[in-house]
């Protein structure tokens, strides 16, 4: 009789009591707001406050964090849960990736014990949001062309830079961000990675309008040598590669759930149509050229969801997981946009209005295959890393 080693990751076929009670007490929670709620909060120009105490008196914004940090210790497959039954509720939570997906497993990993008792335990509590600055308008996906520096003058250190496309700063606290430090030659080193405060002095930002339904906003920061103190370095000077990266495949972890989440409420939408429409003499349901496509969503979505289950399970047991990161996003981004598309279709002029909610579901989905990285360079990650092929960029 074999026997599983307690060291190797391990992907249950059928869902924890835990995870279970989880999903459930997140729906239920939702249920408390209603299906209007998101898109209601957005033309009032407000963030979604109440949603996110809500969730954070749960317990269920920090549910990744270590316990002995205020979290409550189900890891990523504990945060996937969460942020799959939000988007399955129509509420696709931008800031649920940045602030615990991304910056809480960066500090639960790479803080130090002062970071993470000024810091963490906020974020785990939910009373603390950080967001997360790595992209600039002209490096784009290329990390290596960052010019957002940290140099040492005068004994104090200034950060100077500029930042774009970054999600949820109206509502968060502080802001992890990317820079690169300087070198005593005036060269540009490694990435550090500094906590910089919203209100911080010589910190500015604009917001860039989107159409994009959601009340997350996006915004371009602005540092005017921001005074840093040493304290606030993630890593340490110069020390920040490795923490970016045990950032950024949670990230694509967890925006693989909200595309999972977002893929199955369209599917649940359509179907119910599907069920009960009737232009002829049966519910359009009935007629493959219907159910087919249909049927393909769901197959599709469930095998990215099952690889967003994989990504997670190899997070959380500390190996290599950026292979599974990047499919699950890809996989999960394609099959979002699937099941959106499928159901604008099965309902027909109904999947444009407003009072089906489809349209509503578009744009979160269509924002899936371009961030937080896009299908290209995923496909280029894959093609170099699993398939061994040369580089092409």
């Amino acid at each position: 009789m074999s026997t599983i080693d307690p060291d190797v990751p391990v992907l249950p076929l059928l869902e924890s009591d835990e995870l279970r009670a989880v999903r459930a007490a997140v729906r239920e929670i939702c249920e408390r707001f209603g299906h209007g709620y998101w898109r209601e909060t957005h033309e009032r120009g407000e963030s979604p406050d109440a949603l996110w105490q809500a969730l954070s008196e749960g317990g269920f914004i920090g549910v990744n964090v270590p316990e002995e940090w205020g979290g409550g210790g189900l890891g990523m497959q504990g945060l996937i849960t969460v942020g799959e039954e939000l988007a399955a509720y129509g509420f696709n939570m931008l800031l649920l990736v940045v602030s615990p997906a991304i910056n809480g497993s960066i500090l639960a990993r790479h803080g130090t014990t002062e970071q993470k008792e000024r810091w963490l335990r906020g974020v785990a509590a939910g009373t603390t949001r950080i967001a997360f600055a790595i992209t600039e308008p002209d490096a784009g996906t290329n990390s290596h062309n960052l010019r957002t520096s940290l140099r040492r003058e005068g004994g104090k250190l200034l950060l100077k830079g500029q930042k774009t496309y970054i999600s949820g700063v109206e509502q968060a606290d502080q802001v992890l961000v990317v820079a690169r430090g300087v070198n005593e030659d005036g060269s540009l080193g490694l990435p550090s990675l500094c906590i910089v405060d919203v209100d911080a002095p010589g910190f500015t930002r604009d917001r860039i309008p989107m159409p994009y339904l959601g009340p997350d906003h996006q915004w371009t920061l602005f540092f005017d040598d921001v005074e840093i103190d040493e304290d606030r370095l993630v890593g340490g000077f110069n020390g920040g590669l490795g923490p970016i990266f045990d950032g950024l495949n949670p990230e694509r972890i967890i925006g693989a759930a909200l595309a999972c989440g977002g893929g199955r409420l369209a599917l649940e939408k359509a179907s119910a149509y599907a069920r009960e429409r009737q232009v002829w003499k049966t519910p359009i349901g009935a007629h493959q050229g219907v159910a087919h496509p249909l049927a393909k969503a769901k197959i599709d979505l469930d095998l990215a969801w099952l690889m967003t289950q994989k990504a997670a399970a190899l997070y959380d047991a500390g190996a290599q997981a950026g292979e599974a990161a990047n499919m699950a996003k890809y996989a999960a981004a394609e099959a979002g946009i699937a099941c959106v598309d499928r159901g604008m279709q099965t309902l027909g002029g109904n999947g444009l209005s407003i009072e089906y909610g489809m349209s509503d579901l578009w744009w979160g989905a269509r924002l899936a295959r371009t961030a937080p990285v896009s299908a290209e360079m995923v496909l280029n990650y894959v093609a170099e890393h699993s398939l061994g092929l040369p580089k092409s960029y």
